[in-house]
């Protein structure tokens, strides 16, 4: 893009506003997850994802990482490995490589749920610093929603997860681990804090 030009004095660009790309990333989101709801909720799903897009700019992320964060579900929940292929075709590899590095299953019928929360904490903490972020993002965004609601509704929302209470605090708390040992920033600093606020809630500490 030139730089546009007033009394003389060039202009940049201002690198923090989006471009044309993010709102075709929005549309096309939007799109493929337009039927799906959140999880024992009648929420658009879409939501979830410009929380997340919205936690990543919030945290300093760029444009792409933004784009990732729209689509950081699509390969798990829209398609599997062709979608990935076409995020790669339509969004470029550095928005592809993260949302495969976001994703913990693109197989269908996927495997176990342990299994796969598993094998992915064992991946995470070895991915790149833009899958980490988006992905660090991606829980608190979750993790958010989850205390809220656990305000409200008390123990019965972890009724809705596959790990039940036990398994979805074990891991939130393992996802902590993970990111911090890949390396401390404010990111992981908020989910850590939101993880342990549910911790305490929920009666798995005595104490914040």
């Amino acid at each position: 893009m030139k730089n546009s030009r007033r009394r003389g004095i060039a202009i940049e660009p201002d690198k923090r506003a989006l471009s044309e790309r993010f709102f075709c990333a929005l549309d096309y989101a939007a799109r493929l997850h337009a039927a799906q709801k959140r999880k024992g909720k009648e929420h658009p799903y879409v939501g979830h994802l410009l929380g997340v897009a919205s936690i990543v700019m919030e945290y300093g992320g760029d444009e792409e990482m933004a784009i990732a964060a729209l689509l950081h579900d699509a390969v798990e929940d829209q398609g599997g490995l062709p979608r990935l292929l076409e995020i790669r075709k339509k969004f470029g590899s550095r928005v592809g490589d993260i949302v495969e590095g976001c994703t913990d299953a693109w197989e269908t019928p996927k495997r176990p749920w342990l299994e796969r929360k598993k094998t992915y904490l064992e991946r995470v903490r070895n991915e790149s610093a833009d899958v980490r972020f988006v992905s660090a993002a991606d829980k608190l965004s979750n993790a958010r929603e989850v205390l809220c609601d656990l305000r409200l509704q008390g123990d019965g929302v972890f009724e809705r997860f596959n790990g039940k209470k036990d398994g979805t605090l074990w891991y939130y708390r393992a996802l902590v681990k993970s990111f911090r040992e890949a390396g401390v920033n404010p990111l992981v600093e908020e989910l850590d804090r939101v993880v342990t606020e549910l911790e305490f809630l929920s009666g798995a500490r005595p104490e914040l």
